[in-house]
């Protein structure tokens, strides 16, 4: 496989399609067509990258195999959204401190390499960074 000709997806098995589309449209603020079914497409810059919801119920159907949910926050996996600069990771920060969101690791963070971010987790306990690796 050539990786300079393969893109990236990334999918979250959801298992309430509804709460999770309205975390990810209302809360966080992604966009998507969504039409209420078992798929949720979200809008992401630059267009390389996709990223989706899909029903975790639809998908233990295709393969076979039962679910079984991690306890707490789900620390098998982490989708980072990148902001362009660290005022708006903070700003990012505070509106949705106003949103009754879940910050495991608490404020934002400026680390020695260079990224300044902060942890939410979604109604289902998947782990999302919100950082940048630019300061201005």
């Amino acid at each position: 496989m050539d990786g300079s000709h393969v893109r990236i997806g990334s999918c979250i098995l959801a298992g309430d399609m509804d709460i999770m589309v309205r975390f990810y449209r209302d809360t966080l603020g992604l966009q998507t067509q969504w039409d209420g079914g078992n798929f949720a497409e979200f809008e992401i810059a630059g267009g390389e990258l996709t990223f989706w919801l899909y029903s975790r119920k639809e998908f233990v159907k295709a393969i076979g195999e039962n679910y079984i949910p991690p306890k707490g926050i789900n620390q098998t996996f982490e989708i980072a959204l990148w902001l362009p600069c660290f005022a708006d990771v903070d700003a990012e920060y505070e509106r949705l401190s106003k949103l009754n969101v879940q910050f495991p690791t608490g404020e934002p963070i400026t680390y020695p390499f260079g990224i300044r971010n902060f942890y939410v987790a979604d109604p289902e306990g998947n782990l999302l960074e919100i950082g940048s690796t630019r300061e201005l």
